[in-house]
């Protein structure tokens, strides 16, 4: 299948499950259930895994999922081509409530990204892209080109710097005491990395823990528009590795 066709379907498949997502959110009985076995959260996952599932399975491509994680590595690293699948990114946000949760589905070729979809279900956003495409943004019925990702000087003031106002780790507090007057902005899940795709912020320091779902897709959106995910040593992040754990890293 062409790249198109396979964006296409990965937006479909993050429509839907997004839709399945919502009823659940939406349902009226959220607090209580949310102390059983069958809680929002799990039955939120595991639906919206399934119904990703479904579509992408049709394109004859291995699926890496965090709900489906249990592949032998040995399996895993014959894999050419696989799709990374995070179901539902942002178990915090989903939660509270706050709508800063998304569907990730990324592709990836020779532990690159190629292709993306970062898609928020409550706040009606659905980010896409693809190297070599472009990036985009389809929220109201109506599609945005996102404007490619500017070269960042780090030395320069009040750059934007998206990180938690609350729990900042030692190193982020770090990296942020070596700039000129930062300005922090805060995001959850992977909506951060779109904050940086929108130029709404500057730069996105990881320096704590995070698995290959929870990036990949949103790195695929940066790369297509001309930015890096890169870790401390300036290597561009890498996927399907023996040890699904990320390095901390940078999105500029």
């Amino acid at each position: 299948m062409e790249i198109e066709n396979l964006l296409e379907m990965a937006r479909l498949a993050s429509s839907e499950a997004s839709k399945a997502i919502l009823t659940i959110y939406n349902s009226d009985n959220f607090e209580i259930s949310l102390k059983s076995d069958h809680s929002p959260l799990t039955l939120a996952d595991q639906t919206s895994h399934e119904i990703i599932v479904s579509y992408l399975e049709k394109t004859g491509i291995p699926i890496l999922s965090e709900e489906g994680k249990d592949i032998s590595i040995k399996e895993r690293l014959a894999w050419d081509l696989l799709w990374i699948v995070d179901p539902l990114d942002g178990t915090k946000e989903f939660i509270k409530r706050n709508g800063e949760f998304t569907v990730n589905i990324a592709l990836v070729k020779q532990g690159r990204p190629l292709l993306g979809v970062v898609e928020a279900p409550v706040l009606g956003q659905q980010f896409y892209g693809a190297v070599g495409l472009g990036a985009f943004l389809y929220e109201g019925e109506q599609t945005t080109s996102l404007s490619e990702i500017r070269e960042l000087d780090e030395t320069i003031e009040g750059i934007k710097v998206v990180a938690s106002r609350s729990h900042l780790s030692v190193e982020t507090e770090q990296f942020l005491d070596k700039l000129n007057s930062p300005e922090v902005v805060s995001m959850g899940s992977s909506l951060k990395f779109m904050m940086i795709a929108q130029g709404k912020a500057d730069i996105y320091p990881r320096f704590a823990p995070t698995m290959e779902w929870d990036t990949a897709a949103a790195h695929a959106i940066i790369k297509a528009l001309g930015g890096h995910v890169r870790t401390i040593d300036g290597q561009e992040l890498n996927y399907n590795k023996s040890n699904l754990l990320n390095p901390f890293f940078k999105v500029y």
